[in-house]
């Protein structure tokens, strides 16, 4: 990863960098993506008028099925408010994708609501877990939904409209506060998986912890990271969807683009702003406005990337 993302004394990202790649706005933008440089198209409710044309799909992200703290009452019923406005799109995405924490305590009843909520999309749903689905013995009721047909702790990929899709698992053994893990054994097929594409393959990575370093004093991050991404350099269009910090936050880095969604559950602090994260209450009428989906789309044989952040008001 390039210097720029970091202090001056290498202790982590600067403030300023982090508040630059922030995207706090109370509608969701559509962003073009156009030679590594980022522009903003409009707001959600014009950009929506016109039919995308090539591949599209949906993002969601920290559910959180079953927390029921004061900084949301009911996750459940704000998961249910947003696979409601997935319904209602006029033009359904291909499928979905869910980076992580599904759940908020791994019990086999959370994962039951979720997927009674989720199914009514009534698309397919590709998941990765977060660290909160992987806190029951053996992993198990994350593993017997979710993790047929995969490798190791439930990493795999698959290839949709001439676009290669990864889904990799990096909250293995995460400690609090940590940063996250992919791990050799993982890495290594990560680089098998990725020989014999094109250069001109565009590539989707998602996990739940980012790949790059947000905030290491929050665990923000991920530490072998920058290795996985090594292996991305030779392809012309990298995109890579997480989750976990519960804030829409976009950074280019060359060949690469980050993004982060919102969690459906609840919001977290900006980087720095509080003493420690973790689910941030605010108003009540503030709340949904913090909450929401991502939509991106692919135009074949363009490096072209549009996502679309939508609130779930605005």
């Amino acid at each position: 990863m390039s210097n720029h993302d970091h202090n001056d004394d290498g202790s982590g990202v600067s403030r300023r960098r982090v508040l630059e790649c922030m995207t706090w706005a109370g509608t969701g933008v559509l962003w073009t993506i156009s030679g590594g440089v980022p522009r903003s198209l409009g707001l959600v409710g014009s950009a929506q008028a016109a039919e995308p044309a090539g591949l599209s799909f949906l993002q969601i992200s920290d559910s959180h099925v079953g927390f029921d703290k004061p900084a949301n009452p009911n996750a459940l019923g704000t998961l249910e408010e947003a696979i409601a406005k997935v319904k209602a799109m006029p033009i359904k995405p291909a499928f979905m994708i869910h980076t992580g924490d599904i759940s908020h305590l791994s019990k086999a009843t959370e994962f039951d609501d979720a997927e009674r909520i989720i199914s009514q999309a009534k698309l397919d749903v590709h998941y990765v877990p977060g660290e909160h689905d992987f806190l029951d013995e053996e992993i198990k009721f994350y593993k017997d939904r979710y993790g047929k047909g995969t490798k190791g702790a439930g990493w795999y990929s698959f290839d949709a409209n001439g676009v290669h899709f990864i889904g990799l698992v990096n909250v293995v053994n995460l400690k609090a506060g940590g940063l996250g893990n992919l791990g050799a054994e993982q890495l290594e097929w990560l680089e098998d998986d990725l020989k014999g594409k094109s250069k001109s393959t565009p590539i989707v990575v998602f996990a739940h912890i980012p790949l790059w370093t947000v905030y290491p004093e929050w665990g923000w991050g991920t530490q072998d990271g920058a290795q996985a991404l090594t292996y991305l350099k030779k392809f012309g269009s990298v995109t890579v969807l997480n989750g976990h910090i519960h804030q829409v936050m976009q950074k280019v880095e060359g060949n690469v683009t980050f993004h982060t969604a919102r969690s459906t559950a609840f919001p977290q602090p900006a980087p720095g702003a509080a003493p420690s994260p973790g689910p941030m209450k605010v108003e009540d009428d503030k709340l949904r406005t913090m909450l929401g989906t991502a939509s991106i789309t692919f135009k074949q044989n363009e490096k072209q990337l549009a996502i679309i952040d939508t609130p779930l008001k605005s």
